[in-house]
């Protein structure tokens, strides 16, 4: 089975696929590994804030790496802000019944409520350089993967109340039929 963590930048992604991971002892892997994968070894002209652009350059090689762990009946979590929400066209019935997915976005007045706890929290599994945070970036993003989500029928989560990673965790388990 191959579990999809999509979302906007800052929402927790990583850090609930890394407790995903410790929970059900499913490796995962996260899209911002194999940018600056891609990034350092020169293979792509992208920079760290061609976002946009990433999310489309990599998916190609994520859908085929996809397809080979399903081929041999093997799991994984793949997480980042680089699954496209259309991610679905790239694969036939054979490979779509063994692909699970979870859009995760904040409301606008969790991110207002709450952007001090956001940026304390950014680093807290993969170590982000020169991050600076745009509020109203985080809000636009989140509202238009929500739409997104909304209207190609993907499932997704928003953080709204508290961001409590035990409950979180479980509600996402639930959500993915991993309980």
């Amino acid at each position: 089975m191959v579990i999809l963590v999509g979302g906007s930048s800052h929402v927790g992604k990583t850090l609930i696929s890394n407790q995903l991971m410790l929970r059900h002892h499913i490796p995962y892997l996260s899209l911002d590994h194999l940018k600056m994968g891609f990034i350092r070894t020169k293979m792509t002209d992208l920079t760290v804030e061609d976002d946009y652009e990433m999310k489309y350059f990599m998916w190609p090689f994520v859908s085929e790496l996809i397809k080979t762990v399903i081929e041999n009946s093997q799991d994984i979590i793949i997480e980042g802000c680089y699954i496209p929400v259309e991610w679905q066209n790239t694969f036939d019935d054979r490979y779509l019944k063994d692909i699970r997915s979870l859009f995760i976005v904040m409301s606008e007045s969790y991110l207002r409520g709450h952007l001090e706890d956001v940026i304390q929290h950014a680093n807290e599994i993969e170590k982000r350089i020169d991050d600076e945070v745009d509020l109203e970036r985080l809000i636009r993003c989140s509202h238009m993967i929500k739409e997104d989500c909304i209207e190609y029928d993907l499932p997704y989560l928003e953080i709204d109340q508290s961001f409590n990673l035990d409950e979180i965790t479980n509600t996402v388990s639930r959500m993915l039929n991993l309980i």
